[in-house]
């Protein structure tokens, strides 16, 4: 019996930017079930129960995603006119310690900021929070 170990891997971002992520989105678990359907062995196609398993959860995903951000939005909210203490990284790289009254919040780029005396602060860079 002859075993063939001539293999071709293709791309499957075909036209798509690469970048360095923490962690697999919703659009890469789609991609990857695309990629899944579309080179699947047409005489042992995928069995529909695993499609549909597959299907509930990018569903239950899409829906984490929903989860975290709303928390996201209801923490950052929650700090208006509150003290908080962080610890921030400026331009050149160094660390600095910011501590005031939180006077604004507001999204860019998927991320919650809030203003302190002038500062932006990343809501990750919270430390501490007091009255």
């Amino acid at each position: 019996m002859e075993v063939n170990t001539n293999y071709s891997f293709s791309n499957v971002y075909n036209n798509s930017e690469i970048t360095s992520k923490k962690q697999l989105g919703k659009d890469d678990f789609l991609k990857l079930l695309v990629a899944q359907l579309k080179n699947q062995n047409p005489l042992n196609p995928m069995d529909d129960k695993e499609f549909i398993a597959q299907l509930a959860q990018f569903s239950t995903l899409e829906q984490m995603q929903n989860l975290n951000t709303s928390f996201s939005a209801v923490r950052a909210i929650n700090l208006l006119g509150k003290n908080i203490y962080a610890t921030v990284t400026d331009n050149n790289g160094e660390s600095k310690a910011v501590e005031g009254k939180v006077d604004a919040v507001y999204k860019q780029n998927e991320e919650y900021f809030l203003e302190v005396n002038g500062i932006d602060v990343p809501l990750d860079a919270v430390t501490a929070v007091s009255e």
